[in-house]
């Protein structure tokens, strides 16, 4: 019988298969999304090219392709333009087929004109990595052989499904769909448990869309980010340099009204001020709805219509709007909270006024909101205006 270089147990090629898949997974997750698509870290020569090459050993990605793409799903995210949005194509397109998809929009010249800018532009980028992606899978394949005999068929063909099935499939699709959210942003996008240790932190997935350029995407004590870990590593050898990290929440118990400075911190943290806002809520909102179905003759989905209270009104359909208002204009104080909460969104997006004037109109809802009889309202306002 044929037998490789390296001769291991049955749970020994289990191990060296994954030790494989993660280094493949710390290279995207590191190299390929933190580095390239964001600069959110600047990577030293040896450990860029390293990322590099392992990945066209092991996967045969095209850095250019690969940014390209992921650049223009944050910028056209849950969109018709979206290369991968399950609330656009549905979920079992994405899970079952994210290859396929991504392979589609890496011939499309135009995402790759417009969203590859910095990539890797040098000899080694034109005449191999992207000339012959293709060559270095084939020599993995010979290498697998080699060393693990005919076994490594079976653990280059793991190795040739973990990025496909874990990335084009299990992030963009489920990260867009099921889990939690810690950030109210525009998107879908939530994150993932448990599977942190097999996709290098990627499944923190609400948490990057919140503050895409952040290095580090966990941000509860919880969240295991297995892929910060290694950027730690790197900077603590000099391979790596943190550039850009998620706002911290400050707050300044002495303040006591909105001024330039709380505008300022309540816009750059504002995904965290409509998540506070939806968590502070959420006793009034369903004490509020529960008195309600005791009341209604119609059938009432509360868990969808507390969905809805917490959406941008741009982000509802003409029905679901309409169920809304049905339920908020038999309720006052339902209809208060959704009012303020849509005011209160559409602070950061009046581009044409000037910070003065948004600073009034800050100071302006605070009020209106600590007036509204409304104990959660009130609270969470006097805490709005410590923001520093």
């Amino acid at each position: 019988m044929l037998a490789g270089l390296i001769d291991l147990p049955w749970w020994g090629y289990v191990l060296a298969t994954l030790a494989l898949t993660h280094i493949t997974i710390g290279s995207v997750t590191i190299f390929l999304h933190r580095h390239q698509a964001h600069r959110a870290l600047d990577l030293h020569p040896v450990a860029s090219h390293f990322f590099r090459f392992w990945l066209w050993f092991s996967t045969g990605i095209v850095t250019k392709e690969w940014a390209s793409i992921h650049r223009k799903h944050h910028a056209k995210c849950e969109t018709e333009e979206d290369p991968h949005s399950p609330v656009i194509l549905g979920i079992k397109k994405v899970l079952l087929q994210g290859y396929e998809l991504y392979r589609k929009e890496a011939k499309n010249q135009e995402t790759l004109d417009k969203y590859g800018h910095g990539t890797p532009d040098d000899w080694l980028e034109k005449n191999i990595y992207s000339k012959h992606s293709k060559l270095g899978i084939a020599l993995l394949l010979l290498l697998d052989l080699l060393l693990f005999g005919p076994i490594g068929l079976t653990i280059w063909a793991v190795q040739m499904a973990w990025i496909p099935v874990n990335a084009a499939g299990i992030i963009n699709g489920a990260g867009h769909f099921w889990g939690y959210r810690n950030y109210a942003c525009a998107d879908a996008s939530t994150n993932l448990v448990p599977w942190g240790i097999f996709i290098g932190g990627e499944e923190l997935h609400n948490n990057h869309h919140a503050y895409a350029s952040s290095a580090k995407l966990s941000s509860k004590w919880y969240e295991l980010d297995i892929g910060w870990l290694y950027i730690r590593i790197l900077a603590s050898l000099g391979l790596a340099q943190v550039k850009k990290l998620a706002p911290r929440v400050r707050l300044n118990t002495n303040k006591t009204a909105c001024d330039l400075e709380t505008l300022h911190a309540v816009i750059t943290n504002r995904y965290e001020v409509m998540t506070k806002y939806a968590v502070s809520l959420k006793k009034t909102y369903s004490t509020e709805i529960a008195n309600l179905k005791l009341q209604a003759t119609d059938k009432l989905d509360a868990a969808r219509i507390k969905k809805w209270l917490h959406l941008d009104e741009s982000d509802l359909t003409e029905q679901q709007k309409n169920k809304v208002d049905v339920v908020i204009l038999a309720s006052p104080t339902l209809l208060t909270a959704y009012t303020l909460r849509q005011e209160l969104a559409a602070i950061w997006a009046r581009s044409t006024a000037s910070k003065e004037q948004l600073v009034k109109q800050l100071e302006d809802w605070c009020h209106r909101a600590e007036n509204s009889g409304i104990v959660a309202l009130q609270e969470f306002s006097q805490r709005l205006r410590r923001y520093a």
